[in-house]
């Protein structure tokens, strides 16, 4: 397929601009920030631009085009109607700066979807700002911070995290001004408590972990290691990014967990995947509402209004407040499901993430062979016996039309593969997957080198990585014109 600089051809144009009705002027910029030669678009016309573009979209593999088993990240289709609703003219040409007196229906919400997140994780309040769950994160642990400052006269330096943990945990807590501290899983994956009672101390401020765990387990001591925590003094934080093997089950307040982001973006309705935007709001305990960001929403005789009035706030964490388009979708989202269609999620995402197990397990190896909540990790470790790497797997399931799960993690799983199948996936759609799985693992043994050289059926051939990663420049008019792998 041609680039659409390749289809350039001068002259031709896309748009015709209405004639100046105002004095052309000369330009206020500096003479040193003023482009010394025409910018360099491609010229074509309007019918190239559109076949160019949707030609190029069919290209790409996204959840609407099929099967995207992506581990730890929820790729489920998204019901279009919630879109369509988030598209309304009534919140889409809202403006952020319009006085609060105009936007009540919008600050309904906002106030609707925060007592529903609050009722579905047990939580007594919420803050909507953070746009993504990394960001919920560092909000959480910025409040601990307030809070211990508050209550200690200092913030305590050690958050403790499972060997297990998302990437983002460690980052975060860097980010927020404390050590990382690792505590190791037990042969059955879950938290080792002999381990982490010698980690506790009187600098402990948090523990950070996701129920269920990365490895698709879910915690069963979970209220013990929380008790534990807090007896030291320190404060538990869910990282809700698996919340989708959850709702309607099991509530993180109910767990003995202070604070817990969610992924609108993932577990409510927005896709994701694409670049954002995303939505990470942050539920917590009453003891630390003082700690929120500002603004915070407060209603008095049903008239809703922005408070910024609080001396113990940690600040601003986001342009306004937040996402706005994402809260509505998941407000859709949750009141169109209601309490017994989201337990449904959750119990639909559990077996399908089972039902690839038990079929898979004869082909892959099953590091922890026992029952999974949301996903299932296996290992390629059999297959690299046989020179096959796990990256070799997910390139040649690129030509079966699936999208690869995810690979290498969780660190602890050598050559894993994080499979999450989402309550979307019909068992037709999984069956094709497993047929495609066994075929590869029937090829690891019989035909190595079809799988070393995979993908052969995409668009782009298998790409160097390493010279990728080295050379940025990703400028056209940098490029050899002939060095490129295009279909």
């Amino acid at each position: 397929m041609s680039l659409i600089f390749e289809l350039s051809k001068k002259g031709l144009k896309s748009f015709q601009a209405p004639p100046l009705d105002v004095p052309r002027q000369q330009s206020d910029l500096p003479a040193n920030l003023r482009r010394k030669t025409p910018l360099r678009l491609p010229e074509v016309a309007e019918n190239q631009v559109v076949r160019h573009y949707i030609n190029l979209s069919l290209k790409n593999h996204h959840v609407d085009k099929d099967f995207y088993p992506l581990g730890s990240c929820t790729m489920k289709y998204n019901p279009k109607i919630n879109d369509e609703i988030a598209g309304h003219s009534g919140f889409a040409a809202l403006h952020p700066k319009q006085p609060t007196e105009t936007i009540q229906g919008a600050l309904q919400v906002i106030h609707e979807l925060s007592e529903a997140l609050c009722h579905i994780t047990g939580m007594d309040t919420v803050t909507l700002q953070p746009s993504a769950g990394a960001q919920g994160e560092l909000t959480a642990l910025l409040m601990f911070r307030a809070y211990f400052i508050q209550r200690d006269g200092r913030p305590r330096h050690k958050v403790i995290i499972p060997d297990s943990a998302h990437g983002t945990n460690p980052a975060s807590i860097v980010m927020a001004g404390y050590d990382v501290v690792q505590v190791v899983s037990g042969p059955d994956g879950l938290v080792d408590l002999d381990s982490l009672k010698k980690i506790l101390d009187g600098d402990t401020a948090a523990l950070m972990i996701t129920n269920p765990n990365t490895l698709g387990l879910f915690e069963s001591q979970i209220t013990e290691i929380a008790s534990r925590v807090h007896d030291a003094g320190g404060l538990v934080y869910m990282d809700g990014a698996n919340l989708n093997a959850l709702m309607g089950i099991a509530r993180p307040g109910d767990m003995g967990f202070d604070a817990c982001h969610l992924n609108l973006h993932k577990t409510f309705s927005t896709p994701h995947g694409g670049g954002g935007p995303g939505s990470g709001p942050v539920v917590i305990r009453k003891f630390l509402e003082p700690f929120l960001p500002k603004p915070v929403l407060k209603i008095k005789d049903e008239h809703f209004s922005w408070d910024w009035e609080r001396p113990d706030s940690i600040g601003h964490i986001h342009s306004f407040y937040g996402n706005f388009s994402v809260m509505v979708r998941a407000l859709a989202y949750i009141l169109a499901m209601g309490r017994d269609g989201l337990r449904a999620v959750s119990e639909n995402a559990i077996i399908n993430a089972n039902y690839l197990r038990v079929r898979l397990a004869e082909h892959f190896d099953l590091p922890y062979n026992r029952l999974c909540m949301h996903e299932v990790v296996f290992s390629g470790s059999r297959q690299k016996a046989h020179g096959v790497k796990t990256l070799d797997i997910a390139k040649r399931l690129l030509d079966f039309g699936f999208h690869p799960p995810t690979v290498y993690f969780p660190l602890i799983v050598s050559e894993a593969l994080m499979i999450e199948p989402t309550e979307t996936e019909s068992k037709e759609t999984m069956d094709r997957f497993v047929d495609a799985m066994k075929r590869i693992a029937h090829e690891s043994e019989t035909e190595p080198e079809q799988l070393k050289n995979a993908p052969t059926a995409t668009p782009v051939q298998r790409l160097d990585e390493v010279a990728a990663a080295r050379n940025l420049d990703i400028n056209y008019f940098a490029q050899p014109k002939t060095s490129a792998k295009r279909g």
